[in-house]
């Protein structure tokens, strides 16, 4: 299974969304994102035009996550240093690896990575 995971500004359009998901090297077969950003109708609607499910986590479930990529705010703020890697690591579940890291679109207000469950 491989998963997409996104960190977005309040801010983020769809434009910022659809870049994002432009970026990605492989087509998804979920979304997953911070609980409080995954009912943001902006968000909603970009899932349902790709007919991709969603999952949603707690903050505290990306806390301490290492990931490939680090950026000091989000450090800061949810101690892990990137939404979108750590949130596609949890989501993929325990075992995931990183297939793309970090992606930040042009405007600074999305990122997206991509992880898949390796395979035991």
């Amino acid at each position: 299974m491989i998963v997409a995971g996104f960190g977005f500004s309040e801010r983020a359009t769809d434009t910022s969304l659809e870049e994002a998901f432009a970026a990605l090297q492989q087509r998804p077969d979920r979304l997953v994102t911070l609980r409080h950003k995954a009912v943001s109708p902006v968000f909603q609607t970009f899932a349902r035009r790709h007919t991709l499910p969603v999952d949603s986590l707690e903050d505290d479930q990306i806390a301490g996550i290492v990931t490939a990529t680090q950026s000091p705010r989000i450090q800061a703020r949810f101690n892990t240093g990137s939404v979108a890697e750590a949130a596609a690591l949890v989501g993929a579940g325990t075992g995931a690896r990183l297939i793309q890291t970090r992606y930040v679109t042009t405007d600074g207000l999305a990122t997206v990575a991509l992880a898949e469950m390796i395979d035991r």
